[in-house]
């Protein structure tokens, strides 16, 4: 009777892992042929849309073609904004995400892969400001403006990291810095790595000369929060490129370690 209960619970086992696996996006994609991932088309260099083409390209979009190439499928990058993001994995609008900063919030609803970088927070203004702006101090005030772009991480800085500015946040396809350029706020910030995109790109701007950047975060992929198979899939992934150095050889050609 105890052999027949312990098969019983084996073969139980059994079905339920089946079943998983059945109805985990992963099982989808392979008999679709077709990796669905949710990008913004608006993080140099992480994903950016040329909308000429409708064609994307970046770090994100270099991740996620290799993935979908070792999976044996085709990617799809299905548009999407900041304050969609989670809502585009939990209603299954597309499989996962590109890279999104690791936040509490974000994981009550859904799940995260394992990090493979990591970011920090760093603010940027006009060079002709930069006698005004020397330390994060300096915009906390309130005749100051601060910016930053509806749904992101940064939303909820600029409100913790300057209590007593005014905030302007803007929402998609508009973006922070085009308020500090456009003259209607004073600062924003961002990821240290696309501060020096975003230097590169326009010389009237310049990186607060901080004297330690804020939130180091980690950097990770959005996933249905209850499909384990599709989150370990995707986990033994990652663990396997970042052993064979494609995070870091991507990171170079990026130049994420700016």
């Amino acid at each position: 009777m105890k052999l027949i209960k312990i098969l019983s619970a084996v073969l139980f086992l059994i079905a339920a892992a089946g079943a998983a696996q059945a109805q985990s996006a992963l099982s989808d994609i392979l008999n679709g042929g077709v990796l669905k991932v949710g990008t913004t088309g608006d993080w140099n260099p992480m994903t950016m849309k040329d909308i000429t083409t409708n064609s994307y390209k970046g770090y994100d979009i270099d991740v996620m073609t290799e993935l979908a190439k070792d999976l044996g499928v085709k990617v799809e990058f299905v548009p999407t904004d900041w304050k969609t993001l989670v809502s585009g994995v939990t209603s299954g609008k597309y499989h996962m995400t590109g890279s999104a900063s690791v936040s509490p919030a974000r994981a009550k609803a859904t799940g995260y892969s394992t990090s493979y970088f990591s970011l920090a927070t760093v603010p940027l203004i006009l060079a002709k400001n930069k006698d005004k702006f020397k330390d994060w101090a300096d915009m906390d005030k309130a005749e100051v403006t601060v910016a930053a772009t509806l749904g992101t991480t940064q939303e909820k800085q600029v409100k913790q990291f300057f209590p007593n500015a005014s905030h302007k946040i803007v929402e998609a396809p508009a973006r922070d810095f085009q308020e500090v350029l456009a003259g209607r706020a004073d600062a924003h910030i961002t990821s240290n790595v696309e501060a020096h995109k975003l230097v590169a790109k326009y010389p009237q701007m310049m990186i607060v000369p901080v004297s330690a950047p804020k939130a180091p975060t980690p950097i990770a992929m959005l996933l249905p929060q209850a499909d384990q198979v599709w989150i370990n899939y995707v986990n033994t992934w990652i663990a396997l490129k970042r052993e064979r150095r494609f995070f870091d050889t991507l990171g170079k050609k990026w130049q994420l370690s700016n």
